[in-house]
């Protein structure tokens, strides 16, 4: 076998799956795929989805490029676009998600037509986007949510416990 598809392939076993999940799918799901892709991306493969899909917030995608992270290539998918895939850890980002979550966990084997997670776990962080006010008002509030993902994710990933 050829030996950088051999390497790519023990890539793929050895990093862990894990999908953030929130409402929309428009900002802290999405600031988390990019922070955890960006960090240790070596040892994670980052997804993110909402219980409905709508857009990439351009607070989101600013408030990245700011530090060094592009995700404006992102966008947002529905949970149900990822149901062949069993993610290691699911990580609900907001309340709502966390009450409809989408994931199954303990059923992995069986069929359905949503992702499945061997863990679930739920951190929730306040919603940027519920933030009215000026520009830089609104700015911060992204601020303020991408440094406390960021810091959380330092915490639960960082380690060498391989993850919450």
């Amino acid at each position: 076998m050829d030996d950088g598809k051999e390497r790519e392939r023990e890539k793929e076993v050895e990093e862990k799956k894990v999908l953030f999940i929130c409402t929309h799918n428009s900002a802290r799901s999405q600031m988390a795929e990019g922070l955890l892709r960006e960090m240790y991306g070596d040892r994670y493969q980052a997804y993110s989805a909402g219980v409905e899909a709508t857009a990439v917030h351009p607070r989101a995608v600013s408030v990245m490029k700011e530090i060094g992270i592009d995700i404006s290539g992102q966008r947002s998918k529905a949970a149900s676009e990822l149901e062949d895939i069993v993610f290691d850890v699911a990580v609900t980002v907001c309340d709502r998600a966390k009450q409809a979550c989408p994931i199954c966990t303990s059923e992995v084997d069986l069929p359905s037509s949503l992702p499945k997670a061997r863990k679930v776990v739920h951190r929730s962080f306040d919603d940027p986007a519920a933030v009215k006010g000026s520009e830089e008002e609104e700015l911060r509030a992204f601020r303020r949510a991408r440094e406390e993902i960021r810091g959380w994710i330092v915490e639960a990933f960082g380690g060498r416990s391989q993850g919450p």
